[in-house]
């Protein structure tokens, strides 16, 4: 058969060798693409096969499996490499992703019955099985074409290593004037090593913290906020592309026009700017740490080695001011012990937050509920300990990905602290919107939407007049809603009636109204060092106010 096929077989395989390991991505979604590309690592692995058939004059059948082995692992890493920034809009990060991997499988999959998920990972099973097959006889192909010896072996050695040369070659030419060869396999894997190493040596993390804002924090007296009080709320995958992306912000320039109207009706003021995530499209815990640190949480271990440190956080800054420190976090949904970090007096999960209605899909509990929760037991006038103001972290879950399914607005704020506020033919209908992965911007339109026009209702409605509400986008959403090439810009809004502290945020950068300006204040750490200037009296000099 070997004899048969000749030269014409050989092409043949090689040619879907070659396509196994240069596709793309085909986006928006998980699927690929083929792509008119070389793939060097098939042009390597097919000489090496080719070699090793001439030497030994015959492949083993073991040789053979091992190949298709080593062959099977690089399609993987290449579907992880080109799937994982087009879904998240970064590169895969094999430590961080590796842990999380369980649960972001879990809420992808919430809501799907058991016997879905069984045949769909069967169905990946076998799928993986088949290419191991469908490669290994490739293998015994070409180790039989190649035993042959004789002129056309040289001519096998020259197809194949004339390509791996140039590609080795490629470097000195700039990205547009070599699209011949697709991006390798393997530096994938090279540079996943080296985040794991740089994640678990102790030596390295040492040198991964940045400074931390020592200065601002022992300048800080917190004095211009007159005791009021203090809500922190991350909104969940609150991005600067629903500024940049023209679609995206005309869908929400109604929303963003009712809580601006909110926020000026009782005499409040709200300042923007953009600040630069240290994460994109997930990785939150990267950003809050961040802002309530001001140490740079970016680089792979900086996290762990900052949660394990002794470095001054917003939180215990507020304690020793006398506030009463919150953690109201509705995703929090198993121990988390190296919160301790942080000095929360009180650490608020989906367990503990008082929600009493039914769960909508893998989060549960829905924003406005969580907040009007938050309300009841933190800031109105019943609450615990009234003699305290209070400093309040609040990450956001409803606009989370995939974005569905999205509880109803509810007017009535009391109603979302008993068990019937959603019903439960609206309940049904909600959990029976079909989520989609590869499409998933409507979705995240209408998640923003929900976001905006809750804020907005709790400004009119129950929100103290001294509240100072930060609202900060954690991170970029998935980059199957941003596109590729995505920058990992967030928008924060400082919203108050406090007329020195929205001075001192214009003269640092920010600018009054919804709309940021378009360059970013710098990264995200860097506005912790902001606030604290905002909320204090430095130096004892009272900074003008304008009209």
């Amino acid at each position: 058969m070997v004899q048969s096929l000749g030269w014409l077989g050989f092409v043949l395989v090689v040619m879907l060798l070659n396509a196994l390991l240069s596709f793309g991505n085909d986006w928006p979604g998980i699927g690929v693409v083929l792509r008119p590309q070389l793939a060097p690592e098939a042009c390597v692995l097919v000489l090496g096969l080719v070699v090793f058939a001439h030497l030994r004059g015959r492949v083993p059948a073991s040789m053979c499996s091992t190949w298709a082995a080593v062959f099977v692992l690089l399609v993987l890493v290449r579907y992880i490499d080109v799937t994982v920034p087009a879904v998240l809009g970064r590169p895969v990060n094999l430590y961080w992703d590796g842990r999380h991997a369980w649960q972001v499988l879990l809420m992808a999959w919430s809501g799907q019955s058991a016997a879905r998920v069984l045949w769909t990972g069967c169905a990946v099973l076998l799928g993986i099985a088949a290419l191991f097959l469908i490669v290994r006889c490739c293998a015994v192909w070409i180790g039989g074409f190649s035993s042959v010896r004789g002129g056309r072996l040289w001519a096998v050695l020259a197809g194949m290593a004339l390509p791996v040369a140039f590609h080795m070659w490629q470097p000195w030419f700039d990205r547009e004037g070599r699209p011949l060869f697709a991006d390798a396999a393997t530096p994938a894997v090279h540079r996943a090593v080296l985040q794991w190493r740089d994640a678990v040596s102790p030596a390295r993390q040492a040198l991964l913290l940045s400074d931390s804002p020592v200065e601002a924090f022992a300048r800080a007296d917190l004095a211009a906020l007159g005791g009021g009080d203090v809500l922190v709320l991350f909104a969940e995958a609150y991005g600067a592309i629903t500024l940049d992306d023209g679609d995206l912000a005309a869908q929400l320039e109604d929303a963003r026009a009712v809580l601006d109207a909110a926020i000026r009706r009782d005499g409040r003021e709200v300042v923007s700017a953009r600040v630069v995530s240290p994460t994109f499209g997930g990785g939150s815990w990267l950003a809050h740490s961040a802002l309530l640190s001001g140490v740079d949480t970016a680089p792979a271990g900086a996290y762990e080695t900052l949660l394990a440190s002794d470095r001054p956080t917003l939180t215990g800054h507020f304690a020793r001011h006398g506030y009463r420190t919150v953690g109201w976090m509705p995703g929090l949904q198993m121990p988390w012990p190296e919160g301790a970090y942080y000095g929360y007096e009180r650490i608020a999960d989906v367990h503990t937050l008082g929600y009493r209605g039914p769960a909508f899909g893998y989060w549960r509990v829905p924003d406005q509920a969580a907040m009007a929760l938050l309300h009841v037991q933190e800031f109105d006038s019943g609450r615990e300990q009234p003699g305290r103001p209070r400093f309040v972290v609040f990450p956001t879950v409803s606009s989370h990905a995939p974005f569905r399914p999205l509880a109803p607005w509810v007017d009535n704020w009391a109603a979302l602290e008993h068990s019937d506020a959603y019903d439960a033919a609206t309940h049904a209908a909600v959990l029976a919107e079909p989520v989609s992965w590869s499409d998933p911007r409507p979705a995240y339109v209408a998640s923003m939407r929900y976001t905006l026009t809750w804020l907005a209702q709790y400004l009119n409605e129950r929100a103290s007049p001294d509240l100072v509400l930060v609202i900060v986008g954690d991170h970029q959403p998935v980059g199957s809603v941003t596109g590729p090439g995505a920058n990992w810009e967030v928008p924060v809004h400082v919203i108050s009636a406090n007329a020195r502290l929205s001075r001192t945020l214009r003269e640092r950068g920010f600018i009054r109204g919804v709309y940021p300006a378009e360059t970013a204040l710098g990264p995200m750490h860097a506005l912790t060092a902001i606030l604290l200037e905002a909320f204090s009296k430095l130096d004892g000099v009272e900074v003008a106010v304008d009209d």
